[in-house]
């Protein structure tokens, strides 16, 4: 019986995943969480607001990054990668 259950709430935790293209925003690249609506901001690195849980890699260019809000478990795929490689200055 807890087989079928577990089965049962893996059919229900299918969550959407939200989409958030960088280019998109204004500023310094902070933008809120579509459900909750806390600030995510690329310069936190702790964590703390946010958890990684995968990356999109083609030929060394990250093409997505997967995250989830610590505060309501929210998917966001962040995309625009290479377009903001593009935009920034030759080094």
């Amino acid at each position: 019986m807890p087989e079928t259950v577990a089965q049962q709430g893996n059919n229900t935790q299918q969550s959407l995943v939200n989409e958030v293209d960088l280019t998109k925003i204004d500023g310094n690249g902070d933008f809120p969480c579509p459900k909750c609506g806390v600030t995510i901001s690329p310069e936190d690195e702790t964590e703390d607001v946010y958890t990684i849980i995968s990356e999109t890699v083609t030929n060394d260019t990250l093409e997505a990054l997967v995250i989830k809000c610590n505060a309501c478990a929210t998917q966001i795929r962040l995309t625009g990668f290479p377009a903001l490689d593009m935009d920034a200055p030759n080094q």
